[in-house]
């Protein structure tokens, strides 16, 4: 292992610094004053674009993307970009039809939606789930590779950092709170995008044997042409299973299922329905600066597989012997990247995991602060009780966090690990929100149902079915979870209201809008049933996600302007609230034709 130089510690000792000073800095109050709950789980809603646009990214990519993405690139390749990719599409669906609802609703967390919405029983069931998923889960995954990444490049033994990580970012978000963490990002986005692009031009640039990047990259092509392929087939591809063994790529990454299917509900789970994710939007100092900031992380997030997908895929092509997938990016800090330039790659994995450990802590803190503390236990609790419980659950989580992360040792990709552990909880998430925003019928006794077998469902499918690809058994629970959802909430009939229908002319517009939708849906699902056998290894099945998504939507606006009646706590949503500026519509537009381009050279 190469030895990290004096220049290094200097570089990242004085990132260091400039993290813990800025987060102290800005969340600061005079002297007299209190800081209130607004201000510390929600930054006083001060935040301009780029600012969220920063610390949504900043959230969001952390040493797992830097270590176990980049694993994942030297194991699979490019594939693994589908995550990103889609996820930018999304971002633009959240802040044209997600965030104005949330916004309106002046909300801090998505539970307290989902006790306006529906009923505390609701919003309590979630709130548990995602204390859960955020400490067990997520922030123990970016604990541990952080460390990991310690481990491999400086020589820090895993235990030290494991402890190390948790206590940096403790220092400046347990007391500054979303303020602290949202205005740290900023800076840690510009060390990890720049630290991650040097890496990368040094990675490829070693493959051109001293003739630059482009013939680097042509080399990289050349010599490992397998990783460039978007789509997977059965059989086409092996990886390490983590036990010593081989297992089929397509278990992670099933063909056409990735592009067709569930990775559309995880990633709308994930960026619209998140409480760490979405808490940045809501954050903003007005609804136009919240949409051009989740539309800017939407162009940062096509740029992500250039900084961490490709590195792994060089490592590869440059012929590196690991024991473990996820080694791939330090062994490049290792062999490839120069000292000096070492000590600033490290300090973009340091910012990526320190950012979205502080997120998920303040976030889980602010979820059992607001919707567990203040909704069940001290429904009187000022703001200075609710900073102070704020703290302490901060502090709580990351200790139990810092516990667990060393039993992760043993995964080879814990990319996946994070991805098919979240997706147990994100087809229940995706229909009770997604109904709760724009479905006036469904009601909270179905809300409920979903909540509660949304994680068995998923363990059914994991237990009896352990060969299913976990993409795909994402979108067979989500299908029937659909199903439940419709029937409960028409058969239910209680709290029910007189609901407010359009006019003639708009109700036969509707109709006919969710006629077409239904038909369209349902005759893409016959044609596929002739072909989901012949074309198994392509994972053909997984279209059925988006055929019962769509015919949900038209059933959705036929039921909203016909029916009657509506549940008491539906929300009348007007047309209006859905416009956009002519700068938002084009950076949308950009973004999707980006990614056409993108799928059309590597698919």
């Amino acid at each position: 292992m190469k030895e990290f130089a004096l220049i290094d510690w200097i570089v990242f000792i004085g990132y260091a610094a400039v993290i813990v000073f800025t987060g102290l800095w800005v969340s600061r109050t005079k002297k007299g004053e209190q800081k209130t709950s607004q201000d510390y789980f929600l930054a006083s809603r001060s935040l301009p674009w780029w600012a969220i646009g920063s610390t949504l990214l900043a959230a969001n990519i952390s040493a797992e993307h830097f270590i176990a993405m980049s694993g994942s690139g030297y194991a699979i390749g490019l594939a693994i970009a589908a995550y990103e990719w889609i996820a930018a599409v999304v971002l633009i669906f959240v802040a044209k039809y997600f965030l104005p609802v949330f916004i309106e609703k002046g909300i801090y967390t998505m539970p307290q939606f989902l006790s306006q919405r529906y009923d505390k029983r609701v919003s309590t069931v979630l709130a548990v789930f995602w204390i859960l998923v955020y400490t067990f889960i997520n922030m123990t995954a970016v604990i541990y590779l952080g460390a990991l990444a310690m481990e491999r490049i400086i020589g820090v033994p895993m235990a030290y950092g494991i402890i190390g990580f948790s206590f940096f970012s403790a220092i400046y978000s347990l007391w500054g709170g979303m303020k602290a963490v949202a205005w740290t990002d900023v800076i840690n986005v510009i060390v990890l995008v720049f630290g991650g692009l040097v890496t990368t031009f040094l990675a490829v640039s070693a493959l051109g044997d001293g003739h630059g990047f482009l013939t680097g990259f042509s080399e990289l092509i050349h010599k490992a042409p397998q990783k460039f392929h978007m789509i997977i087939e059965k059989g086409m591809v092996f990886v390490p299973d983590g036990m010593g063994g081989k297992k089929d790529a397509f278990l992670d990454l099933p063909g056409l299922g990735v592009v067709l299917g569930s990775m559309w509900l995880t990633n709308f789970g994930f960026w619209g329905f998140n409480q760490f994710i979405i808490q940045r939007g809501l954050a903003g100092k007005s609804i136009r600066e919240a949409q051009y900031g989740v539309v800017f992380a939407g162009y940062l997030k096509l740029l992500i597989p250039l900084l961490v997908v490709i590195p792994g895929i060089a490592a590869f092509a440059l012929g590196a012997d690991l024991s473990k997938s996820d080694e791939a990016y330090p062994w490049l800090l290792n062999n490839i990247v120069p000292v000096g330039i070492t000590g600033l790659a490290f300090s973009a994995i340091a910012a990526a995991a320190v950012s979205s450990i502080s997120s998920i802590v303040n976030s889980t803190s602010t979820i059992f602060t607001i919707d567990i503390y203040k909704a069940h236990i001290n429904k009187n609790a000022n703001d200075k009780r609710l900073v102070l419980v704020g703290r302490i659950v901060a502090l709580i989580s990351l200790i139990i966090a810092t516990i667990v992360a060393p039993q992760l040792k043993t995964l080879d990709q814990a990319y996946q690990y994070i991805q098919e552990y979240t997706g147990f909880i994100y087809p229940g998430v995706f229909l009770i929100f997604f109904c709760g925003l724009f479905w006036r019928q469904a009601t909270a006794n179905a809300a409920l149902w979903i909540a509660l077998l949304t994680i068995p469902l998923g363990i059914a499918f994991k237990v009896f079915s352990p060969d299913l690809p976990f993409i795909l058994r994402i979108g067979y629970v989500f299908i029937i979870l659909t199903v439940v959802m419709v029937v409960l909430s028409l058969f239910d009939k209680s709290h029910r209201v007189e609901n407010q229908l359009a006019d003639d002319m708009s109700k036969h517009k509707a109709v006919k809008t969710g006629g077409i939708m239904i038909a369209i849906a349902s005759l893409v699902g016959i044609v596929a049933a002739f072909f989901v056998v012949p074309m198994s290894n392509l994972a053909l099945d997984a279209v059925y996600v988006l055929v019962v998504g769509f015919i949900l939507v038209g059933a959705i606006i036929i039921l909203n302007s016909t029916q009657r009646t509506m549940d008491v706590k539906g929300i009348i949503i007007h047309a209006n609230v859905f416009k956009t500026t002519t700068i938002f519509n084009i950076a949308a537009i950009g973004i999707c034709g980006i990614l056409a381009v993108l799928y059309a050279v590597f698919w």
